[in-house]
């Protein structure tokens, strides 16, 4: 077995982290590409890697934004210095002869049923989300992950005329502590998991 992280880290990525509703500060563009560069080593299915983010961060992108968000989401989302809108690539097999050279993983996918393969970008899309998390708050970054948006509004305004479909959007900057409830509960072990 590897080295363990510490405490302080796992804190910092699981224990003590936290889902945030409003946040402050700046996001350089720097830190998203290393947030980018850390989250690219995460398995997918066959690598595929199906996961195409754009990071909104001016306020014209915003605008963009904006109407398609819920009444719940509108306001965290605007404040946020940076959102990520983490989409999936229907055709993300046609990288596979480079990101998967050893044999011909195109040929696994590109015939497949358009449900089939939206399954399939969407679950390792899902996956590059949770790395993206991991990688922001490695990074000293907070997070809030959310599904309340129209994709289809989403998708009309920063994926038009792409085989890009929109997933998750994560806001990120500097967490504001007062904007969080009190932890909820999570189920136990013996709740959720077996061993056989």
């Amino acid at each position: 077995m590897r080295d363990r992280l510490t405490d302080s880290a796992l804190d910092q990525l699981f224990r003590t982290a936290r889902t945030y509703n409003a946040f402050d500060g700046e996001v350089p563009d720097a830190t998203l590409h290393q947030l980018y560069d850390l989250l690219k080593f995460g398995p997918t299915e066959a690598n595929t890697t199906p996961a195409r983010i754009v990071f909104v961060k001016s306020a014209e992108a915003k605008a963009k934004l904006g109407p398609a968000l819920s009444e719940g989401n509108y306001t965290k989302t605007m404040d946020a210095p940076v959102v990520a809108i983490v989409g999936y690539d229907m055709r993300f097999y046609d990288k596979l002869p480079v990101l998967f050279p050893h044999t011909d993983a195109k040929a696994w996918f590109e015939h497949r049923d358009p449900d089939n393969l939206a399954w399939v970008a969407m679950r390792s899309s899902a996956l590059q989300t949770a790395y993206l998390i991991l990688a922001a708050r490695s990074l000293g970054l907070d997070c809030g992950p959310m599904s309340g948006f129209d994709n289809a509004k989403v998708d009309a305004a920063f994926f038009a005329g792409t085989s890009i479909r929109s997933n998750i959007l994560v806001n990120l900057g500097a967490g504001d502590p007062a904007s969080i409830f009190p932890r909820s509960p999570r189920l136990g072990f013996d709740e959720a998991c077996r061993i056989e």
